[in-house]
């Protein structure tokens, strides 16, 4: 629409509205805001923190053990209960802040145009139809259309990915245009860079691109992590079966005379035994652990589970500005009269050289006319490059800091050029004209004219190349921008023409031909090193990297040829997408790499085909534009440095250096935490196990319980817990990052890993049991007896500890019992809890057991012993009959 049908269906001019007008506009379309959504209170967040089956079965224990008076059990049982509720309860309210991040990204005040007088206004207050006014360094309060402007850029990075300021117009636009190539519209939220403009102001609160963001925000789901499905699936599946088993065991006793109060208790001792209490301690401790061990290498998280959710990851989808580029646009090539040239370095800091097509490193004297095209890059400019906090920062446009830098790298003093050449008069970059031309005298009285721009302005106005008089070869030169340009750079042109000496003023008529071309400079956001070396590594890893940006496709292809993504041929926009039916756009994300011109819709719908598709999707940015689809992905990781608050809000973890590179180690970090829970898995269930099967045993033979409730929830909380967190500390496996993810819909536990469980419960109850008996047959008193029970069912967790520490391999080595120092730790403490436990009178009175003598510890010793041997015997059994099947399967 052109600015005058923009104003007629806005019932308002470009003079403004009146205050009246204004008022009942105000009333009409509401504050210019982002409307508060109700959110789930803190009491029913943590209501909610007891919705799981486990915890309905602990309740029930809770309450039959309270029938039968048993206080001591019922206390402890809802103890564990309350702790793990406040545990989740405080991850809950750290959660989701993201919708008052993007209220604070709304400029407070505004200059509008109420009643023919500009006026400062609260931002809240403009409305459709108001006139406001911009200028540098303002963040733009509402969405406008644009219809005055002087040489105005915007950085619309944080919405839309664009890795440069955009320069505006007024001009009209045809056809469906992607929010990024909207030059004639400023989106709230979003900072002027440079120069001065006047628009009318379309869409406030919640109905600007702002606001569609926050809203799809509140939309999205959030997924849960991997571990948080598996458990789910594990906890449910394992609730059913103790309550089946249970009830299966009150029934048979009462059908065999037993009474019920009695068959009450052993169904209870039963639960008790089974329910892993020690889980959800022992997984947040883990968690936490590795929490720990990512921020030391500059990965937080935000979200406890997320730490083994990164590792789970089959897909990245990673947004391209400041996440796999620098963010800091670099010249990196060069075309002047001289030649081709490149140069080194990337980002801000001036450090590298310019070489030449052979590699050798030129200087001022070996190539004049790029020095010449140098010295007009460095006065030609209006920017600023300084030192500050052990960082290069540019003060200005980042496309004239890349020029400053260069001239840097060549050796230029940028303060010796400024004062050998002080500019007399210039004519200022605009839109309109796509050029910049300045004016320069030197001590001797020398003039000149210097003039950068679009290839297309500045090869119109130049006649012949520098220190020849042959006319210009234009073909030549715009094959040569065409190259630039299919490399994904962004060309300007520079030219010189010397000027009367006694001219000081430069018009419009001074710069419209007789220019001697200099050359043209290539300039783009550089990729990072480590980034490529970290998709090498996903790569090997079996995980796909995709690239989603909203910057050109041209750019996009050289960026994913760069860092390996893709070969740089394939690629779609936006609207490519648009035209797809679901299916299609499903196929097209699977095959494809590569994709720009995307708005955060499309973001948000790649996460979501992914997901529909099976994979773990993790979801990388840095912007505004990226907050819904952090959230929708099963972890969104974020920007440290760069980052806006909203997009670290909406992400499960963030990153400290803003480096690529920092994910693939967090991905290595996440499969060592999930490999070291599985491994602490494996270790608590056979004693679960093991104690279940001793008390069905006991039901099964008719005599006493070998263990009570009170001393299950002592090794379930205490021994098995302490012994538990040694495996969280487990090294780094060195094939961890050789292997392919996990398979998304795979159980927690596999086929082979529940025989393990079985196996190592039925061992331990056997000698569990077997040493009851036989203490009850030598004339043992019953307290001795349990005792005697508990400390073997503590110290065949102690051997199966060390045979935990390998799922496959053996650990009769050094390594095996000595590879990880806290295990020892681990044992030590446990050993102490069992002697306060065997011999302080407090305890004994407490859980109704008596002191052991020598001979009774060291048949529990051997006892433990033996177990260890049979499960490593068990494992080289597996191992040989893996090895079989492998060699048949080559045959």
């Amino acid at each position: 629409m052109s600015v005058d049908e923009v104003a007629d269906a806005l019932d308002s001019s470009i003079d403004g509205l009146v205050s009246d007008e204004a008022r009942q506009r105000l009333a009409q379309y509401g504050p210019n805001q982002l409307r508060e959504r109700r959110s789930t209170s803190g009491w029913m967040k943590l209501l909610l923190q007891f919705h799981n089956p486990l915890i309905y079965v602990l309740l029930i224990t809770a309450v039959a053990t309270g029938l039968l008076n048993h206080w001591v059990d019922t206390g402890v049982i809802l103890g564990v209960v309350v702790i793990n509720a406040i545990i989740g309860f405080i991850q809950e309210m750290k959660a989701e802040q993201a919708i008052e991040s993007l209220r604070q990204m709304l400029s407070p005040t505004a200059i509008a145009l109420r009643d023919g007088v500009k006026t400062t206004v609260s931002a809240m207050e403009l409305v459709p139809g108001d006139v406001v006014f911009l200028q540098s360094g303002d963040k733009i309060p509402a969405d406008l259309r644009l219809f005055r402007l002087k040489n105005l850029q915007i950085d619309e990075a944080p919405l839309t990915g664009e890795s440069m300021s955009v320069t505006k117009s007024i001009d009209t636009l045809d056809g469906d245009v992607p929010l990024a190539d909207r030059l004639n519209l400023a989106f709230a939220g979003t900072l002027v860079t440079t120069g001065t403009a006047a628009g009318i102001v379309t869409e406030t609160g919640d109905r600007t691109q702002i606001g569609h963001i926050a809203y799809m925000l509140h939309e999205v789901e959030g997924v849960d992590t991997p571990l948080i499905r598996r458990l789910a699936q594990f906890s449910k599946v394992i609730t059913v079966a103790i309550v089946l088993f249970c009830v299966a065991i009150f029934l048979a006793g009462i059908l065999s005379g037993q009474e019920a109060m009695q068959m009450l208790m052993v169904a209870v001792a039963v639960a008790v035994s089974a329910i892993p209490e020690g889980l959800p301690a022992i997984m947040t401790i883990a968690l936490a652990i590795g929490v720990k061990r990512m921020a030391t290498r500059n990965a937080v998280i935000r979200k406890l589970p997320a730490v083994e959710a990164l590792g789970s990851a089959t897909v990245i989808c990673t947004d391209k500005t400041g996440t796999l580029t620098r963010n800091e646009v670099t010249v990196t090539h060069i075309v002047s009269v001289d030649g081709r040239f490149s140069v080194s370095g990337s980002g801000y800091d001036p450090t590298g050289v310019v070489t030449d097509e052979n590699g050798n490193e030129v200087t001022p004297v070996d190539a004049p006319a790029l020095a010449e095209l140098v010295q007009a890059a460095a006065l030609c400019n209006d920017s600023g490059l300084r030192h500050e906090d052990d960082r290069w920062k540019i003060d200005g446009d980042p496309t004239e800091g890349a020029l400053l830098v260069l001239a840097s790298k060549f050796g230029s003093s940028l303060h010796e050029l400024s004062a050998n050449w002080p500019r007399t008069d210039e004519i200022p970059f605009e839109s309109e004209l796509q050029y910049m031309a300045t004016l320069h005298r030197d001590e001797s009285g020398h003039a000149v004219i210097y003039v950068k721009g679009s290839p297309e302005a500045v090869l119109a106005r130049c006649t012949h190349e520098w220190k020849t008089d042959e006319p210009i070869e234009i073909q030549k030169w715009q094959d040569a921008v065409e190259n630039l340009a299919t490399a994904g750079m962004r060309v300007l042109a520079i030219a010189k023409k010397q000027h009367n000496p006694q001219d000081v003023v430069l018009d419009f008529d001074d710069v419209e031909s007789d220019f001697a071309l200099l050359g043209l400079v290539g300039m783009l956001d550089p990729p990072r090193q480590e980034a490529i070396d970290a998709i090498e590594k996903c790569h090997a890893a079996g995980i796909r990297v995709k690239m989603i940006t909203g910057d050109h496709v041209t750019t996009a292809r050289a960026i994913g040829r760069q860092i390996g993504i893709s070969d740089g041929t394939a690629a779609m926009t936006g609207m490519e997408l648009d035209r797809l039916s679901e299916a299609d756009f499903d196929r097209a994300v699977s095959e494809t790499d590569v994709f720009a011109r995307v708005s955060p819709a499309h973001k948000l719908k790649f996460v979501q085909s992914l997901q529909r598709q099976g994979h773990i999707v993790a979801m990388t940015g840095d912007g505004v534009n990226d907050a819904p689809a952090l959230k929708q992905a099963d972890i969104g990781v974020a920007m440290g440095i760069t980052g806006t608050d909203v997009s670290k809000e909406a992400a499960e973890m963030v990153l400290l250096d803003d480096n690529f590179a920092s994910i693939e180690r967090a991905v290595e970090e996440g499969r060592t935490v999930f490999n070291n829970l599985k491994k602490t898995i494996l270790f608590i269930l056979p004693t679960n196990g093991g104690e279940c099967v001793t008390l069905v045993a006991a039901l099964l033979l008719g005599t006493l319980l070998p263990i009570l409730p009170l001393h299950i929830l002592w090794i379930n909380l205490v021994t098995t817990v302490a012994l538990a967190i040694t495996l969280a500390f487990e090294p780094v496996d060195h094939d961890v990052m050789r292997l392919p993810p996990r398979e998304p819909h795979s159980a927690l536990i596999d086929r082979s890993l529940v025989w393990r469980i079985l196996y190592v419960s039925l061992l331990m109850a056997l000698g569990t049991f077997g040493l009851f008996l036989y203490e009850l047959q030598v004339g043992t008193s019953l307290e001795v007896a349990r005792a005697v029970a508990v400390n073997a069912i503590v110290f065949f967790e102690v051997a199966y500890l060390f045979n935990s520490r390998h799922l496959t391999d053996s650990i009769l080595n050094r390594s095996g019992f000595f590879g990880n120092p806290i295990v020892w730790w681990g044992v030590l403490t446990v050993v102490v809890f069992q002697l306060v436990f065997t011999y302080w009178p407090v305890a004994n009175s407490l859980f109704n057991v008596q002191p052991l003598d020598v001979w009774m510890w060291l048949r529990v010793l051997a006892a433990s012993v033996l177990l260890l041997l049979l499960v490593e015997a068990e494992k080289a059994f597996s191992r040989k009959r893996q090895d079989l099947r492998a060699a048949h399967s080559v045959t």
